[in-house]
């Protein structure tokens, strides 16, 4: 039976409420009955914590995040947020019907949309992904590139958009489909590779996943990221941090970059998110992305034709305290401009709306002052008001039935096709004498995986005298930050430290070991690669599917999404833009070995 709430709206009865009108008709008459501070706050899509019980986050509580749920809602009229934090399946579809009842006694009824970092995968990092919890979990983006399975994508896509839909999620902050050609680069793991006609392949069918051929009241509507391309960072640095504010070109290739996003606005894409970055050496003004009128507006909406809603990445306005440290807004190029001259220039770039922020009074302030004509507001607000309606969630859609999200978040049908995928996406690069796959119950000496799940398929020893094969769990080296932030960003070195690869080394000196090492970025590893017996890499995916692997019992299929230098003096002297571009590299693109 379901709990679905019917909760009557204030003011009803007017054109805007009729489901059987046409949605250009509805948004023309609720645009007319808005005030300026109502049409303000739909321009803020700001971040958003629950209680674990559903119940909605006020001022004072201890939650993850400070939030004050009414008060954005009811006092700054915002009706779009972006849920942080994990949560059983009924929970959060119980808070988002709580807070769409918020919404529903505002003066005009206006309906949340609620959006989602994805949390489908294993990583875990607050400024970008969830880990996928109660979740189907699949491999990473790159995972699907290493693939190169479109079929695998659209699936994939169609059955986060079942998951999403189930607990009210409307608006999917990905996919990202910037290109990974800086191999120092922290945001690699969502791409779908450095290759850009692989990429534009996959986001094609991404997006036909989450949204359908056209997009409509089940539809799960896709931002995709990061506008014109983020890969091409300066050092490898990331723009979440002033020190990585820098995006080159010193390959040219800057339109390389951009080719999948026009695939991207072939497939139907309704939403478009901008790039902190600030373009350097090029014809571009040398300011961040989403604050640059020659990309947004010049390249994106008059060039590529695309009119869905642009929303800004995250913070571009105010400086914010996270994990209680602060950070600056990151309008890069215009940081000492005042948060009111800030938000005049988002607009002027041509965003619709603000990521990350709540301060519908800085749009007030422009408007009243005669500096923003509220004519600019309305061009947004069609865009904004027209997938509301379009998503049903005026209508029926409004609410979601807990019941059906308990039983649709997780189902065993999902949970197997994402460790299906998780296991063809593994990469076997090394497999000297055919050691892979073991068809007998060795004796095995392990390091980062548990002695229960590995004593299902053989037999566990203490030392690598004892052991017929050493199995090894590795992780890309990354270089540790002070800033708490900054922490969950793994960038710099690619290379083992000599203190972390001697070990290592002395292992494989003694038995014949097999080595599984995540990649999140590509690891420099030529010492590891001759030494291994076997080397298989993945790219997000259980314990469980990686020993599968191993003993025979899953088959891999993948190939290396981008190629894997054999130096940091190679990935230095490469060129940040220019996909597999460092000499000599260990293993190319598309590498990889069947078994």
């Amino acid at each position: 039976m379901s709990n679905t709430p019917h909760l009557p709206r204030r003011d009803e009865g007017h054109p805007y409420q009729d489901a059987t009108l046409p949605v250009e008709q509805r948004v023309e008459d609720l645009i007319s009955r808005m005030t300026l501070a109502e049409k303000a706050g739909q321009l803020f899509h700001q971040m958003i914590a629950m209680h674990p019980d559903g119940s909605t986050v006020e001022r004072g509580d201890a939650a993850m995040m400070e939030t004050d749920t009414t008060h954005i809602v009811t006092g700054q009229r915002l009706t779009h947020v972006n849920l942080l934090g994990q949560y059983a399946p009924r929970a959060m579809a119980t808070w988002h019907n709580n807070l769409q009842a918020l919404a529903a006694e505002t003066r005009l009824g206006i309906p949340v949309t609620l959006s989602t970092d994805p949390r489908h995968s294993f990583t875990d990092n607050m400024g970008a992904s969830f880990n996928a919890g109660a979740f189907s979990a699949w491999p990473e983006a790159l995972g699907f590139g290493a693939l190169q399975d479109a079929e695998a994508v659209r699936r994939f896509a169609d059955i986060m958009r079942r998951e999403y839909v189930a607990v009210g999620f409307r608006t999917a902050l990905h996919p990202q489909i910037d290109l990974a050609t800086e191999p120092r680069w922290s945001r690699q793991s969502g791409t779908f590779g450095s290759d850009a006609h692989i990429t534009g392949k996959l986001v094609r069918a991404y997006v036909e996943g989450l949204q359908g051929q056209t997009l409509g009241k089940d539809s799960v509507s896709a931002m995709v990221k990061h506008f014109p391309g983020g890969g091409a960072q300066l050092d490898g640095e990331d723009p979440h941090f002033p020190w990585g504010r820098e995006q080159v070109y010193p390959g040219g290739m800057r339109d390389y970059h951009l080719a999948p996003f026009k695939e991207a606005i072939a497939a139907g894409c309704a939403q478009m998110m901008p790039y902190y970055g600030m373009p350097v050496g090029t014809d571009w003004e040398e300011v961040g992305f989403g604050i640059n009128q020659g990309v947004v507006t010049g390249l994106l909406r008059q060039q590529l034709g695309f009119d869905g809603i642009v929303c800004t990445d995250w913070g571009l306005v105010t400086d914010q305290d996270i994990f209680g440290e602060r950070h600056q807004a990151r309008a890069w190029g215009l940081e000492g401009l005042p948060p009111l001259e800030k938000a005049y220039r988002v607009l002027q770039a041509g965003c619709d709306q603000f990521g990350g922020e709540s301060c519908p009074e800085l749009i007030i302030e422009l408007v009243e002052a005669g500096r923003v004509p509220e004519s600019r507001l309305d061009a947004s607000l069609r865009r904004i008001l027209r997938q509301k309606f379009t998503l049903g969630l005026f209508d029926e859609q409004r609410y979601v039935d807990p019941d059906l999200a308990e039983e649709t978040v997780g189902h065993a049908d999902f949970v197997a096709e994402g460790a299906a995928v998780q296991r063809r996406s593994l990469t076997v690069l090394v497999n000297k004498d055919s050691v892979l796959p073991i068809a007998r119950r060795p004796k095995v000496y392990i390091q980062n995986f548990p002695t229960a799940l590995v004593e299902q398929y053989a037999d566990v020893v203490g030392t690598p005298a004892e052991a017929d094969f050493a199995l090894l769990r590795l992780r890309t080296p990354y270089e540790p930050r002070a800033n708490r932030f900054e922490s969950h960003f793994h960038g710099g070195t690619l290379a083992f430290t000599p203190e972390v690869l001697k070990p290592l080394l002395a292992v494989m000196e003694q038995v014949p070991t097999i080595v599984c090492l995540n990649l999140e970025r590509p690891a420099v590893i030529p010492e590891i690669a001759e030494n291994a017996a076997a080397l298989m890499t993945d790219y997000g995916a259980s314990l469980d599917a990686l020993l599968d692997v191993v003993f025979g019992k899953a088959t891999p299929e993948g190939r290396l999404p981008f190629e894997l230098p054999r130096s940091m003096e190679a990935v230095r002297a490469a060129r940040s833009d220019v996909p597999n571009d460092t000499e000599n590299p260990v293993f190319a693109y598309g590498y990889g070995l069947s078994l």
